[in-house]
């Protein structure tokens, strides 16, 4: 089945900040609102729904992509959890991390770092989940998915919470996703630029000016 998703349009500018809780400090920082966070936990909801009603009765090994994708694992988490106690089906659940790097200041650049690749052994013959934060070009989640292939997993399939609009992809699309969104820099709810705006309930279009103030 494919996945279903929120389209966000080019041309949407977002929310004003004054209609919702931003960080003093990072008031200046931002343009607007792009997606509430209420939105993003609705999404996120759906998107539980769905990956149970088609991995259900499999054990499942969740493989959260880290840092970004840390805020999207734990609420995805969280609500498998509550359709395990609260439905006719469930899917049996272990967790584990890995982190990669791709992004030096607001560009992706062509090298993956990949971090607790030597982990990656342990799925093998398993049920793999992959949840990331966001895919924008493809090519970081396609060097991951071939580590992972050749550790000859059961299944693998991908969350992500974003997929970004971009002329740089490779047309690589996950099994599910929540918001298909322009190409923006983007931060909050866990995205950041150079660790910062990690603390942001929303997600956010960064301002041109705190590229600069930011930058390493």
């Amino acid at each position: 089945m494919a996945s279903s998703y929120l389209e966000i349009d080019d041309e949407d500018e977002g929310y004003a900040l004054c209609l919702f809780c931003i960080p003093r400090h990072y008031e200046e920082d931002l343009d607007s609102v792009l997606i509430p966070n209420g939105l993003i936990k609705d999404r996120t909801e759906r998107m539980a729904r769905d990956i149970v009603r088609d991995m259900a009765a499999q054990h499942i090994v969740a493989l959260c992509v880290l840092k970004g994708g840390y805020t999207f694992f734990a609420d995805l988490m969280d609500y498998i959890k509550t359709l395990n106690q609260n439905s006719d089906k469930s899917m049996p659940l272990t967790v584990d991390f890995i982190r990669l790097k791709s992004y030096s200041n607001d560009q992706s650049t062509n090298c993956v770092k990949v971090i607790g690749a030597d982990e990656l052994t342990g799925l093998s013959g398993k049920n793999v989940l992959v949840v990331e934060d966001i895919i924008e070009t493809g090519k970081t989640m396609e060097t991951l998915l071939t580590l992972l292939n050749e550790c000859q997993p059961k299944m693998v399939k991908v969350a992500s919470l974003l997929v970004k609009r971009t002329p740089r992809s490779s047309g690589y699309r996950p099994d599910y996703f929540g918001f298909e969104v322009p190409d923006k820099f983007l931060v909050g709810y866990a995205l950041d630029y150079n660790e910062y705006f990690r603390d942001l309930n929303h997600i956010c279009i960064l301002s041109d000016q705190a590229k600069e103030k930011y930058k390493v």
